[in-house]
């Protein structure tokens, strides 16, 4: 009420507007386990088991007070007490053993004839943790032998039990506790489920954070295999090129030497960009990532380095992801003919069928100057991981007149992309 007129206008409290509270959803702090599902050791539970003693010793005694046809409170019975709830310290270590101590704990207590009392609160613990950590049987089992042992003691064998001349109980007694039974299973079957369900969104949570640390983990290996790979290629070019010029044409080696450093710098800060996301995650970046508008680029360098690239076509407007996707697969495709073909001459095209994919085919003309031919194994498995994450294709191999092909099909938005316009 207190909230509900602190807040204009009224409405339902705040607990109601937000859903469950987070142990609710989340489970309890002492039910949860770590997030890779390993189990925790169990710990003695002081502070409840003393609390639990405490109660049921001092209710036992202010409900003695009620029943005068029963044995009073004596060392005896506390002892039993004592013994029915000090059992309760074991019970994350041993809940069957602790489940059916408790319950024969409160037989004997019953069955010498003292009052009626706390000491099922016990047994409704014990089995209530039997229930909840998977021993559903033995739990059942010891409080359904409980149940059975009162039965005996209040109707066939109180002639020969303590108190004297004690009469037998009503059977509608009977159907009370059968109650009071039926209600612990019942809450603690909730709980056991409740618990299953926590473990299993923990263990789905634990997964999908590893998936992303692996999604996460391939992205940055591909950007800094296309970044590196395709620098140092042309890199390798031009300081052979310097090598040969350096006595001959020390202007060209001059030229040559002036690119190297302009490709390694650029590299580096490609490199460093990748690594400010491994320190700062989620930051946006510093400089924005490269797309096909540096298509161009691409064509210069390539050129720096012996190959002549023919582009054709114009780049369609792509989603961010896939933009960065085209310019790497096109990067890569470059690399490797500078790297593995003897060809000097290769063609880029780029078609937009039914606005909604963009075709990428970059050919060059062969042969193969090695054993690779077309490329290592992690630059093609690079572009087809690339390729795959936006629901594209990736089919590379050689052309039938001894070149050599790599056809990309990516979508001109992401499935993301396609929802929010929907």
């Amino acid at each position: 009420m207190d909230e509900q007129q602190a807040r204009p206008g009224g409405g339902p409290p705040t607990w109601w507007r937000n859903g469950p509270p987070m142990w609710w959803r989340h489970g309890p702090p002492s039910w949860n386990r770590g997030e890779d599902g390993a189990e925790r050791a169990p710990r003695f539970p002081w502070r409840s088991t003393l609390l639990i003693t405490v109660f049921v010793m001092a209710g036992s005694n202010f409900a003695s007070r009620g029943q005068h046809g029963r044995e009073d409170i004596d060392p005896v019975a506390r002892v039993l007490l004592l013994v029915a709830t000090g059992l309760l310290l074991w019970r994350k270590r041993y809940p069957v053993a602790v489940a059916f101590g408790t319950s024969a704990a409160a037989m004997v207590y019953l069955g010498a004839g003292y009052p009626y009392g706390p000491i099922f609160l016990a047994v409704a613990v014990a089995c209530f943790n039997a229930i909840v950590m998977g021993h559903r049987k033995a739990a059942w089992t010891a409080v359904g032998a409980l149940w059975i042992g009162h039965v005996l003691v209040a109707h066939w064998l109180y002639p020969w039990l303590p108190p004297s001349g004690d009469p037998a109980a009503p059977w509608g007694q009977e159907g009370v506790i059968a109650a009071w039974v039926a209600a612990v299973v019942a809450v603690s079957e909730l709980a056991r489920t409740r618990r299953e369900q926590w473990a299993k969104e923990r263990a789905e949570r634990a997964q999908a954070a590893r998936r992303r640390a692996d999604e996460e983990r391939l992205r940055i290996a591909r950007e800094l295999h296309d970044v590196l790979a395709h620098s140092i290629s042309v890199i390798n070019v031009q300081a052979g090129v310097g090598l040969a010029l350096l006595d001959t044409d020390p202007e060209q080696a001059r030229s040559a030497l002036t690119a190297i450093k302009a490709k390694s710098k650029e590299a580096l800060g490609e490199v460093r960009q990748v690594l400010d996301t491994l320190r700062t995650p989620g930051d946006a970046p510093r400089t924005p990532a490269p797309g096909l508008d540096r298509l161009p680029e691409l064509v210069e360098q390539a050129a720096s380095a012996g190959l002549t690239v023919e582009v054709e076509g114009e780049p369609p407007r792509l989603s961010p992801g896939t933009d960065l996707a085209a310019f790497r697969i096109v990067q890569e495709a470059l690399t490797n003919v500078v790297r593995h073909s003897g060809s000097r001459h290769a063609r880029v095209r780029l078609d937009r069928d039914d606005g909604t994919t963009l075709r990428l085919r970059i050919d060059d003309d062969g042969p193969a100057s090695g054993a690779d031919a077309g490329g290592s194994g992690n630059g093609l498995a690079g572009m087809r991981e690339r390729a795959a994450a936006l629901g594209g294709t990736i089919e590379a191999g050689p052309r039938d007149d001894g070149g050599f092909r790599v056809l990309a099909v990516l979508p001109l938005k992401t499935a993301a992309e396609v929802k929010e316009d929907r």
